[in-house]
């Protein structure tokens, strides 16, 4: 695998508060990248910066060795806790939406052969999620599996090169998680993407990622605690399973560092 994302030295400051301080990575290709962390250590903001949806105060990133432009493209995909989908459209509808917001921005709908290409690859990604019989279904007749389900086909349909996952299982029943998981290896796998994926379940982190990034300060200061940043404490790949007994460790040395 090469690096396809390179973070260089990348802070990122509200006035003067320090979120992030100091964060180099370099993320391979085709990996699945799980970030844990306590709250407030920066996972949201991390995955916003490669999202595009805001710029480093210093630093660099590279996408492909080229600086990444602080806007949202269509090579990246991205999928939150809450069901990113619009109530009043369809399945169907509701994946073919961002295709044609890309395709006739200023109409916003596809016509003729354009309109059945691309009713025809939104069926292909809601086959390839499970929603393949489900194509006339409203969000309100669905349940969240399902919801979350459409979340990621309207993500992938536009085939990007990296997924952003947010939480994206935290509301979901534990039979449903499951479900979701072995889902979300397999479009991993079947579409050669790079996951990043933000999440507070340290179990989930290592059960589906091949690399655990674990952010949070290095320094606490009580008489300043908004001058100093998260940035990576650990940094571990995963070549084979980890055991039972190092898991408990390193979610016990990771819940240790977020009561510091």
């Amino acid at each position: 695998m090469s690096a396809l994302l390179n973070l260089r030295d990348v802070w990122v400051e509200y006035g003067d508060r320090i979120i992030i301080e100091n964060l180099n990575l370099d993320i391979d290709a085709g990996s699945f990248v799980s970030v844990v962390g306590p709250s407030g250590a920066g996972k949201s903001t991390f995955l916003r910066l490669i999202l595009g949806q805001e710029a480093p105060t210093h630093g660099k990133i590279l996408l492909d060795g080229t600086p990444l432009i602080p806007e949202c493209g269509p090579d990246r995909g991205v999928v939150f806790q809450r069901y990113s989908v619009f109530p009043h459209l369809s399945v169907l509808r509701n994946t073919i939406f961002g295709m044609e917001c890309a395709q006739a921005p200023i109409s916003g709908r596809l016509f003729g052969s354009a309109r059945r290409a691309a009713e025809a690859e939104a069926i292909e990604m809601l086959t390839a999620v499970g929603l393949g019989d489900s194509l006339h279904l409203y969000p309100a007749q669905m349940s969240g599996g399902m919801q979350q389900r459409l979340a990621i086909a309207q993500a992938l349909v536009k085939r990007p090169r990296i997924l952003l996952l947010d939480e994206p299982f935290g509301a979901l029943d534990p039979g449903i998680r499951a479900d979701m998981h072995a889902l979300i290896t397999r479009l991993w796998r079947d579409y050669t993407l790079t996951i990043i994926m933000v999440t507070h379940d340290i179990g989930e982190a290592f059960s589906l990622g091949t690399r655990v990034l674990a952010l949070d300060k290095r320094r606490h200061d009580p008489h300043a605690p908004h001058r100093f940043g998260a940035t990576a404490v650990y940094d571990l790949p995963l070549e084979k399973k980890i055991s039972r007994a190092a898991l408990e460790q390193v979610s016990i040395t990771i819940d240790e560092l977020g009561n510091n």
